[in-house]
């Protein structure tokens, strides 16, 4: 059993097997795999998407699971107490928290895998379900040329992860003082999109917004792109903010349905951890 925490803890065999796994789940293989087993979950009430996808994975695969708050891990009982109870009933844990190192922490502590759903330096999942769609709808897509518009936080941190495992090309375009140690990096929307076939962005805070204006995400700035490219922007995001009204509205966006993999790919990482 292994832990899914750090997309760099993993090679790219190891992706492209969750990948294997997810199409073998859309084909309906390993129904029931869960049967019996109880599936811990530590989830913000803020979380909408990761957390129906997870709970909804664990029901389909035949699995109990078990929602606490995200707080439950932030009372005084020391981590190691907890897991070592958690240790007498849980098959897998799943923990949606801003400390990476508390993540990495219960992983130690317990004997069955944790799956990191998102921390303040990065967010596996999501990405790797990103990068499972782009797998069915571009040719290759490591051979694409990746731009990530926003700041360093858990998104942009999380495809640089993918980017070093995969080996695609990665830049960014920010504001001054938001950059992603490690990347070329760009301060206006119109130098770094050039030669680019994904567009990534991720929501601004409020108090950031001014420092991203020569940053904004338009139809006009998708146009000077290569043919072909795709806006993905991470949910939640703000038209009108980091994209404009227009682009969400146009072909360059993959459209809300660019994230129902989210479900299989999550499922087969649960396999995966479980089964490795």
């Amino acid at each position: 059993m292994k832990s899914f925490i750090r997309l760099t803890d993993y090679s790219v065999n190891d992706i492209y097997d969750i990948f294997a796994l997810t199409d073998e789940v859309r084909k309906g293989k390993y129904q029931g795999i869960l049967k019996g087993k109880s599936v811990i979950l530590f989830f913000p009430n803020s979380s909408i998407r990761t957390r129906v996808s997870f709970e909804k994975g664990v029901y389909l695969l035949g699995g109990q699971s078990i929602l606490f708050p995200m707080e439950t891990l932030d009372k005084k009982e020391d981590i190691r107490d907890v897991c070592g109870y958690l240790n007498n009933w849980a098959d897998l844990v799943i923990v949606r928290h801003k400390d990476i190192h508390l993540v990495e922490q219960m992983s130690a502590c317990l004997s069955v895998p944790v799956i990191n759903a998102m921390t303040d330096v990065n967010h596996p999942c999501e990405v790797l379900a990103d990068m499972y769609t782009l797998s069915k709808i571009r040719k290759d897509f490591i051979k694409d040329r990746f731009l990530f518009v926003g700041e360093r936080g858990n998104i942009g941190l999380a495809w640089k992860e993918a980017s070093e495992v995969m080996g695609f090309s990665l830049e960014q375009c920010c504001g001054r003082g938001y950059e992603i140690d490690g990347l070329t990096t760009y301060h206006n929307i119109h130098d770094a999109v050039a030669g680019k076939d994904i567009v990534c962005t991720d929501s601004l805070p409020a108090g950031a917004l001014v420092d991203f204006k020569e940053c904004h995400v338009t139809t006009e700035v998708m146009e000077m792109a290569n043919d072909g490219a795709l806006l993905n922007p991470c949910p939640p995001f703000y038209r009108g903010e980091e994209v404009s009204e227009e682009v969400i509205e146009s072909d360059f966006f993959v459209g809300y349905e660019f994230k129902k993999y989210l479900l299989e790919v999550q499922q087969a990482i649960m396999i995966y951890c479980l089964t490795k």
